[in-house]
């Protein structure tokens, strides 16, 4: 079994946030991965709401805010819809994953956690204008 790390960073690499989880298979799929984070920040936010939602993804009527998202009063998030669009934004470019030093291109990617324990999100943020 491997611990991951998941590291939110900036497009310069400096790190914001980051968080593990331990006991997972040593290889999965870059989807995989992708799904068990945002359930795991999903399943966070939704066992002590808070005003605030720092995930990968922005929830439906979440108003962006710098680094994250304002959240209506109680409201609870569905990790699954937050998956599904999660997923859509790694295919229109809305972050960068990385495994160790690699990119990871396509979502059937193969991650050896036991090589590559830390895994980066890079959200980009569209230019105005371009």
């Amino acid at each position: 079994m491997a611990t991951v790390t998941f590291r939110d960073e900036t497009a310069t690499g400096k790190p914001i946030e980051e968080f593990s989880l331990p006991d997972l298979p040593e290889s999965i799929s870059a989807r995989e991965l992708v799904r068990l984070r945002v359930r795991e920040e999903v399943a966070r936010y939704n066992a002590a709401p808070a005003p605030r939602f720092n995930g990968l993804v922005r929830p439906v009527d979440a108003e962006v805010e710098l680094n994250g998202y304002r959240m209506g009063a109680g409201r609870r998030i569905d990790w699954e819809k937050q998956a599904d669009a999660a997923e859509r934004a790694f295919r229109r470019n809305g972050f960068l994953l990385l495994a160790g030093e690699r990119q990871i291109e396509d979502l059937s990617e193969l991650i050896d956690l036991t090589v590559d324990p830390v895994v980066s999100f890079i959200k980009l943020v569209p230019l105005v204008g371009g």
